[in-house]
């Protein structure tokens, strides 16, 4: 009946399937398990009234031409410049740190001090990383570097990961990631094309996967479906034997029954609430760094550009993931990075598999890599 089997109905699935049903002109399976499409992206409209996205917020944002192009295909975009702050040191400040935030964390004239070293060494406009400052000769870059280390990046890091065997690489993979932007530009992303769907990312979802060649089973576990056997490398749908491809988009050690045993995920516990007032915060996103567990607080009116007296609010809490929930995020230690490489090996016998999407890859991919990546392994499927 299908040519090909995609499992997952976010970006990474619905890409493939759109283009393969469009393009191919092949019949596509699109199996998920939860009830409903667009994966994390998902939005809806809550008892009140208000749009939200239930799984936090979605900024779509890329340097990418090609694949801003081809989600135009599928939904008109409201165009939007996202804003997070971050409560450091009793102090509210632009994230990502920039000449701004340095204002709002040191006295006067050691924040003159910093703008000028900064802009003579590195140049405005320039992104630093902290690494680079920690690796400098002068001792005032050095206290600037740390002071953001210890107090912006490490904290949150660790709030993200939870327990994890070695500090040292929670440190070092929040340094790797670390930057000042030496700029008042206060804009969290800046590239050149960024927006929300305007009529939400569900809408554009069902515009991708509403096509005569796509059939959609929701709230269906594939595993009760599709079966494969590690020794013959055959796939079998049904019960039958199935000769075309199957796209994976879910947990790679799922998809072989946790082999060489189980790859580490975090989650994210969303928790709503809504206000009988219009404004909740000064800013789209708010970040705890230090105090309280929660990660930020989004208000959703700032992304939808939503006119409502009413306004709702959307906490984050990390969390570590158990094997029977959909992860938000992979856990990229160095010993899963390890596990991870059994289990590529494994996929690459299977040629009729094709891993796409940030769990089958195990990366942490935002939207446009995820697309980009789809719309690669469509390319080379051609």
């Amino acid at each position: 009946m299908f040519d090909y089997i995609v499992v997952g109905a976010g970006f990474a699935g619905a890409v493939m399937a759109e283009r393969i049903a469009t393009q191919l002109k092949k019949r596509v399976l699109v199996i998920e398990q939860r009830g409903h499409i667009g994966g994390n992206c998902f939005d809806y409209y809550n008892e009140q009234g208000i749009l939200v996205h239930k799984y936090g917020p979605h900024i779509f944002h890329t340097k990418n031409k090609q694949v801003w192009d081809y989600l135009a295909q599928f939904s008109e975009w409201n165009l939007y410049q996202h804003h997070v702050m971050g409560y450091i040191a009793g102090n509210l400040i632009p994230i990502p740190c920039n000449l701004n935030s340095l204002k709002q964390l040191f006295p006067s004239e050691m924040t003159k001090q910093l703008t000028s070293k900064l802009i003579n060494q590195y140049g405005y406009g320039a992104k630093v990383m902290l690494n680079d400052l920690l690796a400098s000769n002068d001792q005032q870059l050095i206290q600037l570097a740390d002071y953001l280390a210890n107090h912006v990046f490490i904290n949150y890091t660790k709030k993200q990961w939870g327990e994890v065997k070695n500090y040292r690489e929670l440190v070092d993979y929040a340094l790797a990631k670390a930057f000042i932007h030496i700029s008042l530009d206060d804009r969290h992303y800046p590239d050149e094309y960024q927006g929300i769907p305007r009529y939400g990312y569900t809408k554009l979802f069902e515009n991708m996967l509403l096509q005569p060649n796509i059939k959609l089973l929701l709230n269906t576990d594939y595993r009760e479906l599709i079966t494969l056997n590690q020794h013959s490398k055959q796939i079998k749908f049904m019960g039958q034997a199935f000769t075309g491809k199957l796209i994976y988009t879910g947990k790679i050690d799922e998809l072989f029954d946790f082999s060489y045993g189980e790859l580490s995920y975090r989650n994210v516990e969303f928790k709503q609430h809504t206000f009988t007032k219009e404004i909740y915060q000064s800013a789209a996103t708010i970040l705890y760094p230090n105090d309280y567990d929660l990660l930020r607080i989004t208000e959703m009116k700032y992304l939808t550009g939503q006119q409502h007296p009413y306004t709702t609010i959307i906490e984050e809490y990390s969390k570590q993931c158990s094997r029977h929930e959909v992860p938000y995020y992979p856990l990229p230690t160095q010993d899963q990075l390890s596990l991870l490489a059994s289990y590529q090996e494994l996929a690459a016998e299977y040629s009729e598999i094709i891993l796409t999407g940030r769990l089958a890859n195990y990366q942490f991919y935002n939207m446009d890599e995820v697309i980009a990546l789809s719309l690669t392994k469509f390319a080379q499927l051609v």
